[in-house]
């Protein structure tokens, strides 16, 4: 089962992924994590990336698409993928259509994780990421994933990209781009919005049980 699930940054992609991955055994693929890897390389392409997000903007579709296609092409077994925030716009999904082409994948899930932006800007002061094990956690969210983090807290630090500001303008442009993501899909047999307001066992639950595992 391939699943794309996509929403606004800060919605808990990451974490309901996250969930997946350790419980069910699906493989993440999340392009802002192969955009923040390219950012700690500090290559070139990661320089010019960073600039992009601190100012608030979106990477351009053709840098993603090439980024995401060069990931697929080390993958040895192409099963149970999430597509974490891929695509984002109408523009992305005809190109992701090619990948899924080229690549001999089918999807069989969307799942749009939906969250209100006053919602939003609470969670955003308080999430944290690993630094060593790269899990995100919320401090004031403490669940049982937050509360058997074996690492420390020592290691936990705030994502470069996460300031209330930027992430909140970011907000702003995925609802004005995706849109028309959320018209092209609504109507696959296998499209779901999810209610991302509530707490994280209960997003989680609502998930389990369209995709029935």
């Amino acid at each position: 089962m391939n699943i794309i699930l996509f929403g606004p940054p800060g919605a808990g992609k990451g974490t309901q992924s996250q969930f997946l991955v350790k419980n069910f055994k699906f493989n993440q693929i999340s392009t802002g994590d192969l955009l923040r890897s390219e950012i700690n390389s500090k290559s070139k392409l990661g320089i010019k990336i960073s600039e992009i997000i601190d100012k608030g903007n979106l990477v351009s579709d053709e840098l993603i698409f090439d980024i995401l296609d060069m990931h697929l092409n080390k993958i040895k077994n192409l099963k149970n993928i999430i597509f974490d925030g891929y695509p984002r716009n109408f523009k992305q999904i005809k190109e992701f259509e090619i990948l899924l082409l080229k690549h001999k994948l089918k999807i069989n899930k969307i799942l749009y994780l939906n969250v209100a932006r006053e919602i939003l800007q609470k969670r955003i002061s308080g999430r944290v990421i690993c630094s060593k094990c790269k899990k995100i956690y919320n401090i004031y969210v403490k669940d049982i994933e937050y509360q058997n983090h074996k690492c420390g807290n020592s290691f936990f630090v705030k994502r470069n990209d996460d300031d209330e500001k930027t992430i909140l303008k970011r907000f702003d442009v995925f609802k004005l781009e995706t849109s028309s993501l959320i018209e092209y899909y609504k109507d696959h047999e296998g499209f779901c919005e999810i209610d991302g307001n509530k707490e994280i066992s209960q997003i989680s639950e609502q998930i389990k049980a369209f995709l029935g595992i």
